[in-house]
């Protein structure tokens, strides 16, 4: 997996609490709807306990990584047939272009010898012609590979000031760890609108879970991760400032990462997400307080909160620095509370 801010891994065990809270109210879950998917690790949960899942977000990398994870099976044609093609790749030798010179010489995101690889290697898998599935299981295998050998301290707003020592290592290809098919059926990834797609999955399907955990301030996924869009979508956009951000960022915008926009847009999924419970992962740092989602939950039925409290992200750790490596400010607090709220859902 990817090093991701807001990722779900140290709050699975709240997240499956909550889920054993629901069936034990409403009987074994079979489906769910994972609305904001990012890189899967709660869809995953969900599916290794059975349960099918249909996992979407609106950004291209995390719909590969679903795809991957969500869809994929480990015993399905599409892994057999991605194996073979990440060993072939594996051999591949660096060919500098677009890529290296934008993300290891003018900005420093990775080694030149790894960009290149990873440039040699993307172009082939564009030629290859492959399905949906076997190409999103190379590509996220590319993505974990790069991350491994990046320069940051896990978000790409920014790169380190010197390399980090896991830049110095060589890339290298892994095959993603894939899990059998749900009990319940085949799993799915979409990749749309949270509001258009709780409307139509829910109307579409019986739906026991929708599982929100929406983002929580105003900096986009698509602006933290961009690299990986990048990677994903290999359009060789147009790109701005120090960190060579995709100039779609400025664009693609979402409500979820607006304060005056966040509570109309979660009002629209809360009243369409059409199923027997909402579990919903969010932050007391995040731009909606406990009272006001509690507010928002209850159109749908009562709401019990669970929670836990978490160091910050690393970054909040190690300062505030200028682009000249200074230090210019303090950080404010070292550990933030994740809340869990679940909704057993009335109409």
């Amino acid at each position: 997996m990817i090093k991701y801010l807001g990722s779900k891994r140290l709050l699975l065990p709240l997240i499956e609490q909550a889920l054993d809270d629901v069936e034990s109210r409403h009987g074994p879950c079979r489906t769910a709807l994972d609305l904001f998917s990012g890189t899967s690790r709660v869809g995953q949960c969900f599916k290794r306990r059975g349960v099918r899942v249909v996992a979407n977000d609106h950004t291209a990398y995390a719909h590969a990584i679903a795809a991957c994870y969500i869809e994929a099976d480990v015993d399905g044609a599409a892994a057999v047939t991605a194996a073979a093609i990440l060993n072939e790749l594996q051999g591949f030798e660096g060919r500098p272009g677009w890529f290296t010179q934008t993300y290891a010489e003018d900005a420093r995101f990775l080694q030149p010898k790894n960009a290149a690889r990873v440039e040699a290697i993307r172009d082939h898998i564009e030629t290859r012609g492959l399905d949906g599935v076997t190409k999103a299981i190379v590509l996220t295998s590319l993505m974990e590979a790069t991350d491994r050998v990046d320069s940051t301290v896990g978000v790409q707003m920014a790169y380190l000031k010197g390399w980090s020592k896991r830049s110095e290592n060589d890339l290298a290809l892994r095959m993603p760890v894939l899990l059998p098919r749900a009990e319940h059926g085949a799993g799915r990834a979409v990749c749309g609108d949270a509001v258009d797609v709780v409307k139509a999955v829910c109307e579409g399907e019986n739906v026991d879970v929708v599982y929100l955990d929406p983002p929580y301030n105003q900096h986009s996924y698509l602006s933290n991760y961009h690299l990986w869009e990048t990677l994903v979508r290999w359009d060789h956009p147009e790109v701005y400032g120090v960190a060579k951000k995709r100039v779609d960022c400025r664009e693609r915008k979402s409500a979820f990462n607006s304060r005056r926009g966040i509570v109309a847009a979660l009002e629209a999924v809360v009243v369409n997400a059409r199923c027997r419970a909402l579990v919903v992962s969010f932050s007391n740092e995040g731009a909606v307080s406990h009272d006001e989602m509690v507010r928002i939950l209850s159109s749908r039925g009562p709401v019990r909160v669970i929670s836990q409290v978490h160091p910050r992200y690393v970054g909040a750790k190690i300062g505030i620095y200028n682009p000249s490596g200074d230090k210019v400010g303090a950080v404010s607090h070292l550990l933030n509370t994740e809340y869990v709220f679940v909704v057993d859902v009335e109409d």
